[in-house]
């Protein structure tokens, strides 16, 4: 079985969803799969939005994202902080 690569992308609560999506896409127009970690409310909600413009853009050429969200860990200046997690694979 072939392992993909993964891009690993952190979301700030500033990001913009446009380059977030433009990132996403081009992840897996590059054969990777996608994590999107994000630290507190906006980071979150900008990630959500970034995933669902990227799966617009994605349905175009005739795929489907699956995303599986979770919670991870983070040290920030020695600080242990919950992140949320999400994985994304084309379907």
């Amino acid at each position: 079985m072939k392992t993909m690569a993964v891009s690993k992308l952190k979301v700030a609560g500033k990001s913009s969803v446009k380059a977030v999506a433009g990132s996403i896409v081009k992840s897996f127009e590059d054969g990777n799969e996608v994590e999107i970690y994000t630290i507190g409310a906006s980071a979150t909600n900008q990630a959500v939005k970034a995933i669902a413009m990227a799966r617009g853009f994605m349905s175009t050429k005739g795929y489907d994202l699956y995303v599986a969200p979770g919670f991870s860990t983070a040290v920030i200046d020695g600080e242990e902080k919950t992140s949320i997690r999400f994985v994304l694979k084309l379907l």
